[in-house]
This record gives structure tokens, sequence and C-alpha cells, in this order.
């Protein structure tokens, strides 16, 4: 039976993956790394801003201190607020399957976003509303494909609960990456995948694959949870 839906938010509610490639590339420019966009999408794309920097770092062999880590995630974050502050780009279908959701189930954000990010697209896209939770890469020590954001999600969720616990084979996670898949797979939950940033055959772990999420009902989400 479903009794929650959580959603990833870059390549699944915000189309932002590309800005958020252009800012690190701009970003590792800085300290002399090149990042291509092939290395991008294949190894980068599912990692929230820590651990996209720390693999960077890691592969090109230069050292990386938690305090240059946290200078590194400051300047992207800010390089993002300028670059979204008049341009929000929201996926076809998300507005209608949210609202729709929202009447009859629970709904949170698990995302490696920061959660300024996060609220401020939501907000100005007037989507904030729906979600009861929001976990973002601030409340976590181990990002995606770890289970941890997912599982702190649905703890919230049932913390708002007063009528009965949410169990995670109940709940349906949207995600775009691989990652991000494992990730609630991991966690005991079911997974919706949409093709919006990799191809269907790199989301084979997913219980569903769609094309986008004008595809997606009610129904569809209950249909696997049966």
């Amino acid at each position: 039976m479903l009794s929650a839906v959580i959603f990833d938010f870059n390549g699944i509610i915000v189309d932002d993956e590309p800005i958020h490639f252009k800012l690190f590339q701009k970003v590792f420019r800085e300290e002399g790394i090149t990042l291509t966009e092939k290395v991008y999408y294949e190894r980068y794309l599912g990692f929230d801003d820590r651990g996209a920097f720390t693999a960077g770092f890691r592969e090109n062999k230069q050292p990386l201190d938690d305090a240059k880590l946290q200078q590194l995630i400051d300047r992207k974050a800010d390089y993002y607020q300028d670059m979204i502050r008049n341009h929000v780009s929201i996926f076809p279908g998300v507005r209608s399957l949210v609202s729709a959701l929202a009447e009859k189930l629970p709904l949170a954000v698990a995302s490696g976003a920061l959660r300024t990010e996060i609220e401020t697209i939501l907000e100005t896209s007037g989507l904030l509303h729906h979600f009861k939770v929001i976990v973002s890469a601030q409340d976590v020590k181990r990002g995606k494909p770890e289970p941890e954001i997912f599982l702190k999600a649905l703890a919230e969720l049932n913390a708002g609960e007063s009528a009965h616990s949410i169990e995670a084979a109940n709940c349906v996670v949207i995600e775009d990456s691989k990652e991000g898949v494992r990730g609630a797979r991991h966690a005991g939950m079911k997974c919706l995948a949409v093709t919006n940033s990799y191809p269907a055959e790199l989301l084979r772990e997913a219980n569903l694959v769609v094309k986008s999420l004008e595809e997606v009902t009610l129904p569809v989400l209950q249909k696997l949870c049966d």
C-alpha cells in the first residue's frame, strides 16, 4: 500500500543539472582542475556537492581539508543563487503530479542540494507548501548512493504522522540518477526513475523507468507498492 512519496530535487523537480555542471566546472577550473561534461555525467551527477568536490580533488591527487571543502561548497552556492535568481525551470508534469499527490499522501524532498536552493526554488514555483519534509545535503553525513537521506526523510515523515507509522516498503522514491535509485532501493523503498539525466539502461535497478513525470499518476505509483 502506497503511504508516502519522496522526490529527488535536481533533475526531477527542477531542470538545473546543466547549471550544476557549469558551476562545478567553474569552481574546479578556479582550482586548476578540468572537469569535462562526459566525466560529470558519468561519475559526479549523483553526488551532492560534498561528494563531487571530494571525488574531484581525490581523482586529481590534490589535497582537500574540511575548511577548503566548505569554501568550495559555499562558493558554488553563491554562483548558483546568482544563476537561478531570474530563471527557474520546472520539469513538465511536476506541478500537476505534486498537487494531485499532496491531496492524498505526505510528500518529502530528499536531495543532495543545499536547503536554501531547494526552498528558494520550491517557494518561487509555488510548490513548497505541498511538501511536509525536506532533507538536504546538510542534514546527512553520507550522500547518495547511501540510503541515509531517504531513511531520514521517512523518519521525519513518521514524526509528523500521529495515526500510523509509514513503512519503507510503502514509500516510492522518484529519482533521476543511478546513485539515487541505488540509495532508495538500499533503504528498502520502491523507486520510479525518470530518464531526465540518464538513459533507461543505467536506471534498471528502479522498479519502473519512465521518460517524463507527465506519464505518472497516483495509480501508477500505487501499483509499485501493491
